[in-house]
């Protein structure tokens, strides 16, 4: 069994990634601005704090494989210049430091695993006319997200200079999960009987089960042809409208309203994060379907019957 260690393992995504882990057996450490902790069931905590540039660098010896899924939560806060910047320091040096400390230190870290996101295409205005979808060939969008994107996948480039090691990146859509995330904020307004359709509903969604996305990180660990980038979405994106009155039936029947909510309503909201939340990017899987992964939720129907059970 491997020992690894995890960047944001506190984290929606680093729970589910971690104790996917733990159930297979591995020895997983979790990198944490808190104080370190003994082992408990093939889990501790090590300390680091990236703003500062310090690191347990005996973790980071310790260790066969990192996963880096660092970064301040891009739906978290209204997007202010402070947080915008937040948002993409957290990633930043979170990456950096990683790569300078392998770089500076005796290890035997195999591959480095980073996360990143669709963010980095932009809208589907903007993708080749003969493509249906993005694929990871596909330039990365000038907007916001899309410059945080290739600065976060840039932080860690360096990894790819280092010898015998893998950089997989892996560019995340909408993780859905019960626990919490964007799932958890659909679920509010359907719990009262209300499907709440943003603008005109037609917009894409390319999302993934949280489930699929954890394995997608086991995946990464235990297949050595697995290397550079790959989009972490479901087979089949859904319409922003599908997914919200799919949704609103399971959870309902037909017991539902479907409530439309104005673009300029959001906007007065969520301010620039509406930009996101209007957004349509259809993003293709064929990379890392092709790689052999077989996803357990690849259409939306079977993920909001696993998510909305009892």
């Amino acid at each position: 069994m491997a020992t690894i260690l995890i960047t944001g393992g506190t984290g929606l995504v680093g729970k589910a990634v971690s104790q996917l882990l733990i159930d297979k057996g591995h020895d997983v450490i979790v990198l944490s601005r808190g104080q370190a902790t003994a082992a408990k069931d093939h889990y501790r905590q090590a300390h680091w704090d990236p703003d500062k540039g310090l690191i347990d660098v005996a973790a980071v010896q310790q260790s066969d494989f990192i996963i880096n899924l660092a970064g301040a939560g891009v739906a978290d806060k209204r997007w202010s210049k402070k947080r915008k910047q937040e948002i993409i320091d957290s990633r930043v040096r979170s990456g950096e430091l990683l790569v300078k400390t392998l770089k500076e230190n005796d290890n035997q870290v195999k591959a480095v695993i980073s996360a990143s996101g669709i963010g980095w295409y932009g809208g589907d205005e903007k993708r080749p006319r003969d493509k249906a979808a993005f694929t990871e060939t596909d330039p990365v969008d000038q907007a916001f997200l899309g410059k945080t994107c290739e600065l976060w996948e840039g932080s860690v480039a360096g990894v790819k200079e280092l010898p015998g090691k893998r950089l997989v990146i892996f560019r995340i859509g909408v993780a859905l999960s019960k626990q919490g995330g964007a799932f958890k904020e659909f679920m509010k307004p359907v719990r009262f009987g209300v499907a709440t359709i943003f603008g005109h509903g037609r917009q894409v969604i390319s999302w993934i089960h949280i489930d699929d996305l954890a394995r997608l990180f086991l995946f990464a660990i235990e297949n050595q042809q697995v290397d550079g980038v790959y989009n972490a979405v479901a087979s089949q994106p859904v319409t922003n409208k599908n997914f919200m009155l799919k949704l609103a039936e399971k959870v309902k029947g037909r017991f539902y309203i479907p409530f439309y909510v104005p673009s300029f309503v959001l906007k007065m909201v969520v301010g620039g994060l509406s930009i996101e939340v209007l957004k349509s990017a259809t993003v293709s899987n064929t990379k890392i379907s092709q790689a052999g992964f077989q996803f357990l939720y690849p259409t939306i129907e079977p993920a909001l019957t696993n998510l909305t059970k009892k």
